[in-house]
């Protein structure tokens, strides 16, 4: 018998001017967590779809208890007992969360598909760990958070002995983290090998046992975490030294550049900003901390004129703005980047140029003649400010790195020349090394005079970045924070808390 569930040896992977994987390794035991890291582009998630049956690799083998196997596609990995949770969510949100969970298997009856056994079974697994979601409802009226959790009880369902887990925490709340957690552990009791691709180093202690890093499509190593400091498996995964991780030279006392006062999304049906007042001084980086459902990026869409009719005032440099819309804002100095990059921002099918450039079109355009010359030159203005990694401006967005698409993102809205830049969850899905490279542009924005609103769910990346941190708590402020008094429990205080300060 095999000391392993899972070998993969060897593997090489390769597409057309890169090569993705080479000579990969990656051994899992039964029964553990073991946790898979690298940068943006390191090729984890190419390695994952090589196990997946997605990609099919050049070279190398796949090993389950010790017996070579052919993944040839995705029936390949279902009966070789493979479940993967993808990054991003492969649900179908006009369908129930039942026949979401048993999608392509549904359970048949006399007369067809048997949609009453189908809500039932689907129901027993739901509550099996807590969720609170009903298995009859639409999966489209679902937070994206208990979306997440719909695809992890239909990974789970398979009954499979290798799990993998891409990223699974990035949309979902403490609480919810907490579950998986647990869930994750009632796996591993029961033989389950689960690998784990997160972002988030901290919670490598917490749940994994040991960890294999990648590096531009190569082996690096594989440790045990407990045995493991931070700084060893950022070395691992960087090739280089972090001198500081996060980038921040505080400032305090400058002058109000934009105040918001009894901000409220009044019409909508279900309120979930209610009288909302804050300001921001120049050069500073205000955070937004709260839980998931706080109303954070409610409260910002209502700023950059994403939700209309929304009441109150918002003042930029003493004078008062009228905000339709987001031309109205962006007009006035505001940008925002919004939380998902991909659904909300990016036109992935589009080239890192035209993702640049997108919202400067004046700058290059008259007449209807198109100056190329001047397209090209802010493109690689902003490229090389966010040292964007990708092969030409030509390169679809799409094919590019978590990491680098948010770059192209946040360098999209520098070009506006804002005042104010509102970073809505700014590292979400990016790696170490991307991160500190987000931090130092931040640190250098505000030094030459741009205010940044920063929501973000980090605790760490709140406490380490902000010079103020207005908490909020069911769509009201509870509080606001220096950041000589910032605590990971002097946040989670007024977070919780039901009164407004």
């Amino acid at each position: 018998m095999s000391e392993y569930l899972l070998e993969m040896r060897k593997i090489n992977k390769s597409f057309p001017g890169v090569k993705a994987l080479q000579d990969v390794e990656l051994q899992l035991k039964a029964g553990e967590v073991h946790a898979l890291l690298g940068e943006n582009g390191a090729g984890k998630s190419t390695l994952i779809k090589v196990l997946g049956g997605i990609y099919h690799a050049e070279q190398g083998e796949i090993l389950i208890n010790g017996h070579p196997v052919e993944i040839n596609n995705v029936s390949d990995a279902r009966a070789n007992g493979i479940s993967i949770i993808h990054q991003e969510l492969v649900l179908v949100p006009h369908m129930t969360v039942a026949e979401n969970i048993y999608l392509g298997r549904e359970i048949m009856g006399t007369f067809g598909i048997d949609g009453a056994s189908m809500r039932r079974e689907a129901q027993k697994m739901l509550d099996r760990f807590d969720l609170g979601i009903d298995a009859g409802g639409l999966l489209g009226n679902l937070s994206i958070a208990q979306q997440q959790m719909v695809e992890i009880v239909k990974a789970i369902s398979f009954n499979c002995k290798i799990l993998v887990m891409d990223e699974p925490t990035s949309s979902i709340s403490d609480r919810e983290v907490n579950a998986l957690f647990d869930i994750m552990r009632n796996l591993t009791k029961q033989g389950v090998g689960i690998i784990y691709i997160s972002h988030k180093m901290s919670e490598l202690n917490e749940v994994c046992d040991r960890v294999t890093v990648l590096r531009d499509g190569q082996y690096v190593g594989t440790r045990v975490v407990s045995e493991t400091p931070r700084d060893e498996l950022i070395h691992m995964m960087v090739g280089r030294e972090l001198s500081s991780y996060y980038v921040r030279d505080h400032v305090e006392d400058t002058e109000v550049v934009l105040r918001c006062e009894h901000i409220d999304d009044a019409k909508k049906k279900k309120k979930r900003v209610n009288d909302v007042s804050f300001e921001v001084k120049r050069g500073e980086i205000v955070g937004f901390a709260g839980l998931v459902g706080a109303g954070r990026s409610e409260t910002m869409q209502c700023i950059f004129g994403l939700t209309p009719g929304f009441t109150g005032d918002v003042i930029l440099d003493g004078a008062k703005l009228k905000i339709n819309s987001p031309v109205d804002a962006m007009k006035a100095g505001i940008a925002m980047v919004p939380e998902n990059r991909k659904v909300e921002g990016l036109y992935l099918v589009q080239s890192v140029r035209f993702n640049s450039t997108i919202e400067v079109l004046h700058e290059f355009i008259n007449n209807l003649r198109v100056n190329h010359s001047r397209e090209e030159e802010i493109t690689q203005e902003y490229i090389d400010k966010m040292n964007t990694k990708t092969p030409s401006q030509n390169q679809t967005v799409g094919n590019l790195s978590g990491g680098n698409q948010q770059k192209v993102m946040i360098g999209r809205w520098l070009a506006t020349k804002p005042k104010i830049l509102i970073l809505d969850e700014p590292t979400r899905g990016v790696d170490v090394g991307a991160k500190v490279e987000i931090y130092g542009i931040m640190n250098e924005l505000t030094k030459q005079g741009v205010s940044i609103i920063m929501i973000s769910s980090e605790l760490p990346e709140i406490i380490n970045m902000s010079d103020r941190v207005y908490v909020m708590h069911d769509g009201r402020l509870t509080g606001c924070i220096k950041w000589q008094d910032l605590s990971q429990e002097a946040i989670m205080k007024l977070a919780t808390e039901e009164k407004s300060a």
